[in-house]
């Protein structure tokens, strides 16, 4: 019981800050940072396939896992996308 209150007031307090700090970010900072960020979501789409894969698990384990391979599979597809638009800004016609 003890781990469980603690695992919530951290996922409140990470939510909090999170929230924080991305409102204290410029407009002007906010696409390179997201690029920056889209390599976090390459390691996570890593976990989320040995989670998907791992045959000795529970069906859930492997559900969830599918289900996050997909979503990291859209940020990490979606963040390349933005940074390839925003370089092609910079780019002399």
């Amino acid at each position: 019981m003890e781990i469980l209150i603690l695992l919530l007031a951290l996922f409140v307090l990470s939510l909090f800050l999170g929230v924080e700090l991305i409102t204290k970010v410029p407009p002007t900072l906010h696409t390179p940072l997201m690029s920056g960020t889209n390599a976090v979501s390459g390691i996570t789409l890593v976990g989320a396939l040995l989670a998907a894969g791992n045959d000795g698990s529970p069906m859930l384990v492997n559900v969830l896992g599918f289900i996050a391979v997909t979503l990291a599979t859209i940020n990490v597809v979606g963040g390349y996308l933005v940074t390839n638009r925003m370089l092609a800004m910079f780019k002399r016609k």
